[in-house]
């Protein structure tokens, strides 16, 4: 993709979670410029009335539609709208509409809806990602999952795997209900979509694009946690070879990866929160791999990652604008 001076942005379904994280990131982009932010519920109010954290970040008004008057037209569209309905915004753009568009629900990730949408998992399709129009960002659990597996699967004959992983109430959208509500939540952990988590079919897709032969199953145990933001995913697997070797396979396999970092120590979700970073502890206990994988479902499980994905598509360093200090204290 081409851009004159700065990427010109368009943000559609702007007032959500994943859109606010989107609008805090691309502020202090240096390459990046939101030209609207569209919410239909919200036209014509101040950005920061919504995302009450950009008060003195941003001078915007939401718009009540996309492509509003004799605004210019955006060189990248991301989609923020909820899971279903991005199909139908594609389907419905202007054929002089020419930019790129990164979805961030799940209409698109999986090969048969993709509609020429790439998947968007950096540290496992750069390439593919950099060369196209259209990306789907990945799942926030399939994300934190997938990258404590690229390694092993690389490396041929990942078995059967494990996973246990938490999340904070964020991971299930701005709009309430009984399970994100606080007298809920608080002090309080729940099993949901046990085997059955729609992240699942994504997994295994790229899983599969790294080792053909792979036909193990993921029995995944997702839970809310008690916490916003954040995503801790416990991952355990057969390995028949030494510690050694997992943290040199883990080391080499993300040795350009910059957002990935490999430890043979425990991590803990500060470490990432608000950042763009994915942290992994490799330890072996017996015949067991067991592989910590943490990331901030809101960044690097959701808007972060489609930064770093419209960085790969226009050509500049993936990191840009996303060097996040986190919250640690």
């Amino acid at each position: 993709m081409e851009f004159d001076g700065k990427i010109k942005v368009g943000i559609v379904g702007a007032a959500g979670y994943t859109a606010g994280e989107l609008l805090r990131i691309l502020a202090g982009h240096p390459l990046a410029r939101v030209l609207w932010a569209q919410s239909s519920s919200h036209a014509d109010e101040p950005v920061w009335s919504v995302h009450q954290d950009l008060l003195g970040e941003t001078d915007l008004s939401f718009v009540g539609e996309t492509f509003p008057g004799e605004a210019p037209s955006p060189d990248v569209l991301f989609i923020c709208s909820g899971h279903g309905r991005s199909k139908d915004f594609v389907h419905s753009l202007p054929s002089s509409y020419k930019g790129a568009v990164i979805d961030l629900s799940n209409d698109f990730r999986l090969a048969a809806d993709a509609e020429g949408f790439v998947y968007g998992l950096p540290e496992a399709f750069r390439d593919r990602i950099a060369g196209s129009g259209r990306v789907a960002n990945p799942g926030c659990f399939a994300t934190c999952i997938q990258l404590a597996l690229l390694p092993a699967a690389k490396a041929g004959g990942l078995p059967e795997v494990h996973v246990t992983g938490i999340t904070g109430s964020t991971g299930a959208g701005q709009k309430p209900s009984e399970t994100t509500h606080f007298s809920w939540r608080d002090s309080n952990l729940s099993v949901y979509k046990a085997f059955t988590h729609q992240h699942l079919g994504e997994i295994r897709e790229t899983l599969l694009s790294l080792d053909p032969q792979w036909s193990g199953e993921i029995n995944f145990v997702p839970v809310r946690g008690d916490f916003t933001r954040g995503i801790l995913s416990s991952v355990y697997f057969d390995w028949e070879y030494s510690q050694e070797d997992a943290v040199r396979t883990y080391k080499v396999f993300y040795r350009n990866a910059p957002f990935v970092h490999v430890l043979e120590t425990n991590p803990d979700m500060k470490m990432v929160v608000n950042t763009n970073k994915c942290v992994l502890s490799v330890r072996k206990y017996g015949r067991k791999l067991h592989v910590v994988s943490v990331i901030d479902n809101l960044v690097k499980g959701a808007s972060g990652q489609a930064v770093q994905n419209m960085n790969l598509m226009f050509g500049i360093p993936e990191d840009t604008g996303l060097h996040l200090k986190g919250s640690r204290f």
